[in-house]
């Protein structure tokens, strides 16, 4: 019997119940590596410079084009599953995913990297928007989908602690292209059970897939991306402007076109219910209040505290234990007491311990950093869960993959605007520091680019002047890092309030569909 029949057949409760959650086991595995992949890479970064030898700008790239590539096809991706069949794209996707890999692994220039990094993110734009999608289409009963789609939250928040850690050990080990190699046994496991257990779905009125959408989808959304990145790190200039300008111009075009299809990428209809609307929303600007300081974490961690990689993954891991503990009964609570509750309390409990944070300072003790990664992990897996949950539930079945791809979207342009502006804040704040009189020319220069650039130049120094630099940058760094808390702090606290009002009402399903 294949897996479509054995999920729809009526042969007894327990035998469809045994499919549906081993479908979902295969569709954590596509979650749990698409997140690895996420942050395995900045771990890899010093070992694949020194081997591949990228002048700044391609190493810029090498980080930012995977994202930028998923953020820009994300909803062109949920969009073609909904038409194609999302368990086709999922496969497919997935041994392309695992191909590439292969390519980034074994990547001889900088040039040849760009390029497999941007393929790689081809391959995983379709995997987030199909497994959510799937999970709308398998779990018919709302409580069952909501436990469903707390374990795909879950995996995907240990994903991302885990790839530091998993990062780390590999490198201690063997050479940088490891941490891509780790990719292939899983989408091997991946391809070989899905295609056994996973059902097809897809929108049996979809209508063609409209070339001219994705072209403006892409365009639109990464001109945008990249512009923000650019005025974080260089300032504003004529050309960040002009791709700016292209880049809001596609989206406008994009939406105008959406209204006028017959059949559109992405039914903008969706945005007049108030509770997807307010969902997105709040995966935006948590995500935003976040990212900045994630990303900034692990330095502060290594190169303030002199943690190696390893030590500072497993730093990181409250968060991912909160988050798992959460999403695991968010839905649950969410159903007790009102979805606003959850998300606003959740959001709530981020932005007072991202507020905790604007205490720490250099010689601060692991316990209090423990405790807030903690915290943000709870309220996190408490709001995500419950979102993701009301953004499938507001929708049609048939546009599950459209839905889950605008959800996508939103956590991918929420980082990107969230590096990039708190990222500006600690840069702007560090950049200020004051080196000792007698560092001047290129070694203060490489001190002023980062905390990074500051160690590394210091190793050009004596002693005593290398440590007063060292020092003084340190303390610069926790500065800006301080202050990005507190704005991030900011921005969670107003999103919880904003929340409270948007998901006024909102509730999520009971009951069995039919």
């Amino acid at each position: 019997m294949s897996g479509t029949q054995q999920l729809n057949s009526p042969t007894g409760t327990e035998t469809r119940s045994r499919g549906r959650w081993l479908a979902l086991g295969v569709l954590v595995l596509a979650v749990l590596l698409v997140a690895v992949d996420a942050t395995v890479l900045g771990l890899a970064t010093p070992a694949l410079s020194e081997d591949l030898k990228p002048s700044g700008t391609q190493l810029l790239w090498i980080g930012d084009i995977y994202s930028f590539v998923i953020a820009g096809l994300l909803v062109s991706m949920g969009s073609l599953g909904d038409r194609i069949g999302r368990k086709k794209l999922l496969l497919t996707g997935a041994a392309a995913f695992g191909a590439v890999s292969v390519l980034n692994a074994y990547a001889t220039s900088p040039e040849m990297m760009i390029v497999a990094r941007a393929l790689l993110g081809v391959a995983g734009a379709t995997l987030m928007p199909s497994t959510l999608a799937l999970i709308r289409n398998i779990f018919h009963d709302a409580k069952e989908r909501s436990l469903a789609i707390g374990i795909w939250g879950a995996t995907a928040s240990a994903g991302a602690a885990v790839g530091p850690v998993v990062g780390g050990a590999l490198l201690q080990h063997f050479w940088w292209g490891s941490v891509f190699l780790i990719n292939l046994p899983v989408m091997i496991a991946l391809v070989v059970v899905g295609i056994k257990l996973l059902p097809e779905s897809r929108n049996p009125v979809a209508g063609p897939w409209d070339l001219v959408s994705v072209g403006l989808s892409l365009v639109g959304v990464i001109s945008v991306v990249y512009a923000v990145k650019e005025v974080a790190t260089h300032g504003v200039t004529w050309q960040v402007a002009a791709t700016a300008a292209l880049g809001a111009g596609a989206l406008y075009a994009f939406v105008r076109r959406q209204f006028g299809l017959p059949s559109p990428l992405l039914d903008m209809r969706l945005f007049k219910h108030r509770g997807f609307s307010g969902a997105v929303l709040a995966d935006l600007l948590t995500v935003f209040g976040l990212s900045g300081l994630v990303f900034f974490l692990s330095q502060f961690l290594q190169l303030v505290q002199g943690r190696d990689p390893l030590e500072a993954g497993l730093a990181e891991l409250p968060a991912a234990i909160g988050a798992v503990v959460t999403g695991l009964i968010a839905g649950r609570y969410a159903r007790r007491y009102s979805v606003r509750t959850i998300v606003a309390g959740g959001l709530g409990a981020i932005g007072l311990a991202l507020a905790v944070l604007t205490l720490i300072h250099k010689e601060s003790g692991y316990p209090l950093l423990g405790a807030a990664l903690l915290v943000v992990g709870l309220g996190a897996g408490f709001s995500f869960t419950v979102t993701a949950d009301v953004i499938l539930s507001s929708v049609p079945k048939e546009q599950a993959g459209s839905a889950s791809a605008v959800s996508e979207t939103a956590y991918e342009l929420g980082a990107a605007l969230g590096i990039a502006l708190l990222g500006s804040i600690v840069t702007g704040v560090y950049q200020s520091f004051t080196a000792p009189a007698s560092v001047a020319g290129p070694v203060a220069d490489a001190a002023h680019e980062s905390l990074g650039g500051a160690v590394e130049a210091a190793k050009a120094l004596d002693p005593h002047t290398a440590q007063v630099m060292v020092g003084a940058a340190q303390d610069a760094f926790v500065d800006g890092l301080r202050l990005a808390s507190g704005v991030g702090a900011a921005v969670l606290l107003a999103t919880a309030v904003a929340a409270w009002f948007l998901l006024r009402g909102q509730r999520l399903q009971d009951g069995v569909e039919h």
